[in-house]
């Protein structure tokens, strides 16, 4: 199993690129004010994203939902074919990096992504 970190989509690559190994942008949506030429991810996974009534539905109230969103996204997971196929294609990595939007570093879908990841 590689090593599994996540990161902000507007943090800068580690040094070079190879030092975030493999990396995956994750969010079903494309990343406000990043040009598809400069912004450099491997996959884009977005069909692993939370759902979108989630997604809204956590993003109402942030503060007091996160036990639950994550709860309900872990869930989605488990029912996603794509989420089970990217847990086995990344097992041959060293290094994956899981690039999301939020500005929220503790409470988004890269923490619950990288836990299932790591099952």
């Amino acid at each position: 199993m590689p090593e599994i970190r996540t990161k902000r989509v507007y943090a800068d690559p580690d040094g070079d690129r190879a030092a975030d190994g493999y990396r995956i942008f994750i969010d079903r949506l494309w990343p406000r004010g990043e040009s598809k030429a400069a912004f450099h991810y491997d996959l884009w996974a977005k069909d692993i994203a939370p759902s979108a009534e989630l997604r809204e539905w956590f993003h109402a109230d942030r503060a007091d939902r996160w036990d639950e969103f994550a709860r309900r996204y872990y869930a989605e997971l488990q029912a996603n074919p794509s989420a089970l196929k990217l847990r086995e294609s990344i097992a041959g990595q060293n290094l994956v990096t899981l690039l999301y939007g939020s500005k929220d570093t503790v409470h988004n879908n890269a923490v619950v992504l990288a836990r299932f990841l790591r099952q």
